[in-house]
């Protein structure tokens, strides 16, 4: 071997033995207190005691006892009732005492109440119930006493990805803490709520969890806890879904002061844009919504947009489907302006729509009809934008509904139900319910013709 050769041969091995060093450097044991303690306990230690447990009772009768013959003998007090008890979770949002939780835990319920993580307990007031979102606002009253609170975080921050913790009090036994990943997020298929637009992750959420706070790991309020996809009725499978903390915003904002709760009218409404659809109208991908209607007078319309327009986001952010629209919306307040960005034949336009509070035109006119004929003993109205939201329905905001149906009247052995939307009487198309009181003064047989969710129906009288 030259010289030259075992100088490079001891280079060499030297580099070896270096590059040796930096790896058993690197798996060395941890050498500190910090490096043995790394650990979620400091998050934990602040949210946590902004969890609570909620426990709600409802008096249940037995059903025989429940008959209004027998409460003719013992009113209220009928032997035999019983309490029935269910458990969840909830979140302080405000030092003053105001809690988040899942509709869904406090639905028919006669009491609540809210145990904190120092184990006091407190009577709990309804302030706000919203099915549509899934979200209730609750109130407790610890005095002077400033309640630990969790701060929201803007959950359009998320990314998949990001590191998550769940908390609350699952199967009853006390609270606890998981820690999973964001798996997923705008998830618009869960048949949850009316407006699903979720979270998905898989830190284990199981029953008794609806309601508790999904939080980052710096300790703020990311997401509500709302259900589990599992197949068997089981516990938690690692699917977990919570409704985004933008959302509890907008349902808490107003509830403290009593405010009934409003949500924006846009007024478009259309559907969502398949392969098939992107195909047909020259897009590069299924995305956005394909507007079918635009109402007159809406906000949609003063910003220009217009049938066959392509919605694609709401304030910079991506809409791929309705729900999403519906979401974007909904998180907004009235008065306040989105920016909409649409594509119209081929071309990126921008526009900015002003949200309003739903207005109540046309009148809504409450007419009960009666006589001999087959509509008597149904209430109908006039369908607006104001109607559509205090109703919680998914129609047009134009035509006339049904509000209410008298038992035992021809309307009801008719098989009208209340939420029914009367289109056509024979040849005779319904706008409003002068339109009906005309109709029903026809002699028979009648067509009628009614939506009733998705369904259009037939039914035909005297014929």
């Amino acid at each position: 071997m030259t010289r030259v050769a075992a100088v490079l041969s001891l280079i060499a091995a030297l580099a070896a033995l270096a590059v040796d060093d930096a790896k058993a450097q690197q798996r060395a044991a941890p050498q500190s207190r910090q490096e043995l303690q790394l650990s979620f306990a400091p998050v934990v230690k602040r949210a946590m005691p902004a969890v609570v447990n909620i426990y709600t009772g409802r008096n249940v009768a037995p059903r025989l006892l429940a008959d209004p013959m027998f409460r003719q003998f013992f009113g209220d007090q009928i032997p035999g009732r019983r309490v029935q008890n269910s458990l969840g979770s909830g979140v302080i949002v405000d030092p003053a005492g105001l809690i988040v939780t899942n509709h869904h835990v406090i639905r028919g319920a006669d009491e609540i109440k809210v145990v904190l993580a120092d184990r006091r307990e407190f009577e709990a007031t309804v302030l706000r119930a919203d099915e549509r979102t899934d979200l209730a606002v609750l109130k407790i009253s610890a005095g002077a006493e400033t309640l630990p609170a969790l701060e929201l975080r803007d959950s359009d921050d998320l990314e998949v990805g990001d590191i998550v913790l769940a908390l609350g009090n699952p199967f009853g036994v006390g609270q606890t803490v998981t820690m999973g990943i964001v798996s997923a997020l705008a998830r618009t298929k869960i048949g949850i709520a009316d407006y699903r637009f979720f979270i998905q992750t898989d830190a284990a959420i199981n029953p008794g969890n609806s309601g508790g706070a999904l939080v980052t790991v710096d300790g703020r309020l990311v997401g509500i806890n709302t259900a589990i996809y599992n197949r068997d009725g089981g516990g938690s499978i690692g699917i977990g879904f919570a409704v985004p903390s933008n959302m509890v915003r907008a349902v808490v904002a107003g509830a403290a002061s009593g405010q009934r709760l409003v949500r924006p009218w846009f007024g478009a409404n259309g559907q969502t844009v398949t392969a098939e659809i992107a195909a047909s109208i020259g897009l590069s991908r299924p995305t956005g919504v394909l507007i079918r209607d635009v109402d007159p007078g809406s906000p949609a319309e003063k910003a220009g947009l217009r049938r066959g327009d392509v919605l694609v986001s709401i304030d910079g952010r991506e809409v791929q489907d309705v729900e999403a629209l519906r979401f974007r919306i909904a998180t907004n307040a009235p008065g306040q302006g989105v920016a909409v960005g649409v594509i119209r034949e081929g071309r990126e336009r921008a526009a900015t729509a002003a949200l309003v509070v739903p207005p109540e035109t046309p009148p809504r006119d409450l007419t009960p009809l009666r006589g001999n004929q087959p509509l008597s003993g149904a209430t109908i109205a006039n369908l607006s934008p104001a109607l559509v939201e205090e109703l919680e329905i998914d129609l047009p905001p134009r035509g006339v509904i049904v509000t209410e149906v008298r038992r035992g009247t021809p309307a009801a052995r008719l098989g009208l139900l209340p939420g029914d939307q009367l289109l056509r009487i024979g040849d005779r198309e319904l706008r409003t319910t002068e339109d009906v009181r005309r109709a029903v003064s026809a002699p028979l047989p009648w067509r009628i013709q009614l939506r009733r969710g998705d369904n259009v129906l037939t039914v035909t009288v005297g014929g």
